[in-house]
């Protein structure tokens, strides 16, 4: 791997974001390591802090074909995936494609359609493909989900199924920003939105390339232990209902991968895998009932697991 290439282009892709989303360089980083890993990423927060802001800009900033849905209670599973119809010129049937062929599919507020409607996004994010009338269907390359949504205690949101929520490699949640970068915000926003300047700095023949890059990072067998007990660790969790599968253990790899490659390394550190755990488990975790109503969240579960479980050593790198 082309260390020096792979982090000069991750950096032009990364600094085109910023120039709309201000001050939170790691949620940032986080979201264009979730593209590098070839997974999707979830972004939840309140209104008005920037989430289709950062899906927006992130989707601008990488040449290719972007599409947005805007999730209503009223969407149905054609209207995402496609539909075949009888033409009347051809006298046969023929398939429509939907929003979801595409390259970057920003599903905004996804939360706001029926659990149906989401249910249509499972094939596509998992294995690359849509089946409408037992066809088969193949997505383009690279295909990359960016979804928000907002919590669950505002009215008008469904909870997105545990099936639906495994398959985002990353829950990201941006916040409110600070007071001066707020001001940065509002000094840049007077005249006109950035959005309007972001222009694609990679294409996605670059973006291809990188995520074959960011699967060559070395990742050593103690990091790959550490990985499994901090995963099975969530499992024997006392306070856990369900912890994290199998995909959160291969999601919290492979996250690694591209966080060692954003930081300039052809390796994995442990430093790498602590940074990706909550972005990636938590959303996994279900917390049992009866201590959720005494607040006891995912994210403090995680970082119970990540003091318990014992640091390796990297004693050598390939």
């Amino acid at each position: 791997m082309d260390t020096g290439r792979v982090t000069a282009e991750v950096g032009r892709l990364v600094a085109e974001i910023e120039t709309v989303i201000v001050g939170k360089r790691p949620v940032v980083e986080l979201a264009v390591a979730g593209l590098l890993c070839g997974g999707h990423v979830l972004i939840e927060d309140i209104p008005g802090v920037g989430k289709t802001m950062l899906g927006r800009s992130l989707a601008k900033a990488v040449g290719g074909e972007f599409k947005r849905i805007q999730f209503t209670p009223d969407l149905l599973p054609a209207d995402i995936t496609g539909t075949t119809i009888f033409s009347q010129k051809t006298q046969e049937f023929e398939f429509r494609p939907g929003p979801v062929f595409a390259n970057i599919l920003l599903a905004d507020e996804i939360n706001r359609a029926t659990p149906k409607a989401q249910a249509s996004l499972l094939e596509a994010m998992d294995e690359l493909t849509v089946t409408i009338d037992g066809v088969t269907h193949p997505l383009p390359r690279p295909f990359f989900v960016i979804a928000t949504e907002n919590p669950i205690e505002y009215e008008g949101v469904y909870s997105l199924p545990e099936a639906q929520l495994d398959r985002f490699l990353m829950k990201l949640h941006v916040g409110y920003p600070s007071a001066g970068d707020e001001v940065e915000i509002m000094g840049r926003q007077m005249r006109h939105h950035p959005i309007a300047d972001v222009r694609p700095v990679i294409s996605v023949e670059q973006v291809c390339r990188l995520q074959d890059a960011i699967k060559e990072v070395y990742v050593d067998d103690c990091i790959k232990e550490y990985v499994v007990q901090i995963v099975g660790a969530t499992r024997e969790h006392g306070q856990v209902h369900l912890g994290a599968s199998p995909r959160g253990s291969l999601a919290l790899v492979r996250a690694g991968q591209a966080l060692a490659a954003l930081a300039g390394r052809d390796y994995v550190v442990p430093e790498d895998v602590k940074r990706a755990a909550h972005p990636v488990l938590e959303h996994r975790l279900i917390v049992k009932p009866e201590l959720q109503v005494r607040n006891v969240s995912a994210e403090m579960v995680i970082s119970d697991v990540l003091r318990s479980v014992e640091v390796p050593v990297v004693e050598r790198v390939r």
